[in-house]
């Protein structure tokens, strides 16, 4: 694209060709193979990737300055923040280790598009927030929020609201902007960039129809069970295990049979994922979560857990249940009695433990998938563990997956 120099701001912190944690002596870093250089950044894999986004954000940043710096200042910077200051860099990190349990080591290319992946997530976070009207993110005010108060308007004003959700609509533009240039502006050898573009291409697709899906859902009034894990699989699985993970395998040239065990593996362990969110969503810590507790009911969001209750209730022909249900989903003026009413219908109709058993038999099933592929050692425990977090399960080696040894 023919970025302009990085301007000197407060993201420059340029990083050499091969990226490496802080610990290794720069100056005898330049005659390092490229196992070496993976093998060197395995040890801080989040430092690594953070130092590649300081270097790709501040590029991103100076461009945006040359075309306005008032516009540089309130929205460029701000999309920047967001990406450098938060998150658990999940799938970057998933993406790293894919590679690497498949003995790949294309360093420079695997971080970099780990940045893309974060930059991308701010898109989809910023939007998510405007569409559901929350006000927190990650603990601190939401960008829609930030913008209208940034510019002296109170987020909850006519004018503040209009300003913030349309400001933030054009941030999320700009993030998702950023991340298609880095990974259009990261070398490749030319199979494995073709590879890689289909599956950014597809990612990004399936990102979006799973949340227009999730919000048609909140208009139709809930959704299937059926129809919610399809909601799941679009809006998180895909978008925030299957993909990255299939990413780093496609960095790595990884067979046929490899790369269809993780992709299995890391579908498995989404779903499990988008299931714990959803009851995170009502029964989450905020100070954990980092977002309100109970806006998913509030909002009437076609969640998994909504549509069991729903089974459920009908299935034991509990009026009272759907009833309560029925004023608290998509009620945005549900006080704590409703909100707190409404989880208690959650809790007796057994809709809670049937999608907690769910998430961990697929968080189990994401074992033994990843466990049928041959990894190396190390990158393999790493993906596992990963996974497991992910799904929410218990840690186990691998060497006892592979033994089917894990009770």
């Amino acid at each position: 694209m023919g970025r302009l120099p990085p301007a000197d701001h407060a993201f420059a912190n340029p990083v050499p060709p091969h990226p490496l944690p802080p610990h290794v002596d720069l100056p005898e870093c330049w005659h390092l193979g490229p196992q070496q250089v993976a093998q060197a950044v395995d040890e801080d894999v989040v430092g690594a990737l953070q130092r590649t986004a300081d270097s790709v954000l501040a590029e991103c940043v100076a461009e945006a300055t040359f075309h306005d710096s008032e516009f540089s200042d309130e929205v460029a910077h701000l999309v920047a923040d967001f990406t450098l200051r938060g998150g658990k860099r999940l799938r970057p990190r998933l993406l790293w280790w894919a590679m690497r349990a498949c003995s790949g080591a294309e360093s420079e290319g695997a971080l970099r598009l780990g940045v893309a992946l974060e930059l991308i997530q701010t898109c989809a976070l910023i939007q998510d927030d405007v569409m559901d009207r929350s006000h927190t993110r990650r603990g601190r005010p939401a960008v829609h929020i930030a913008l209208a108060e940034q510019r002296g308007l109170a987020a909850d004003s006519g004018a503040g609201a209009v300003f913030g959700a349309s400001a933030a609509v054009l941030a999320g533009d700009l993030a998702l902007v950023w991340a298609d240039d880095t990974v259009e502006e990261t070398f490749l050898p030319i199979g494995r960039r073709r590879q890689v573009r289909a599956l950014w291409r597809a990612m990004r697709g399936e990102m979006i129809a799973g949340q227009y899906l999730d919000l048609r859902g909140q208009i139709d009034g809930g959704a299937s069970a059926a129809r919610a894990l399809r909601t799941a699989y679009l809006k998180s699985a895909l978008y925030s295990v299957e993909r990255p993970v299939a990413l780093g395998a496609a960095l790595a040239g990884a067979d046929e049979w490899t790369t269809d065990a993780l992709r299995s593996a890391s579908r498995y362990a989404g779903v499990a994922f988008q299931l714990r969110d959803d009851l995170l969503g009502v029964f989450g810590d905020p100070a954990v979560t980092g977002k309100p507790s109970g806006d998913d009911i509030r909002e009437g969001k076609p969640t998994f857990l909504l549509a069991m209750a729903r089974t459920c209730a009908d299935a034991a022909g509990d009026d009272r249940a759907l009833a309560v249900l029925d004023r608290a989903v998509g009620n945005p003026d549900l006080d704590e009695d409703g909100l707190e009413e409404a989880r208690s219908v959650l809790e007796s109709t057994g809709a809670r433990a049937l999608v907690q058993d769910k998430a961990e038999r697929l968080g189990d099933r994401a074992a033994r998938r990843l466990a049928q592929a041959e990894l190396d050692a190390h990158g393999g425990e790493q993906l596992l563990g990963l996974l497991n977090a992910v799904a929410g399960t218990r840690a186990v080696p691998l060497t006892l997956v592979q033994e089917g040894r894990t009770q």
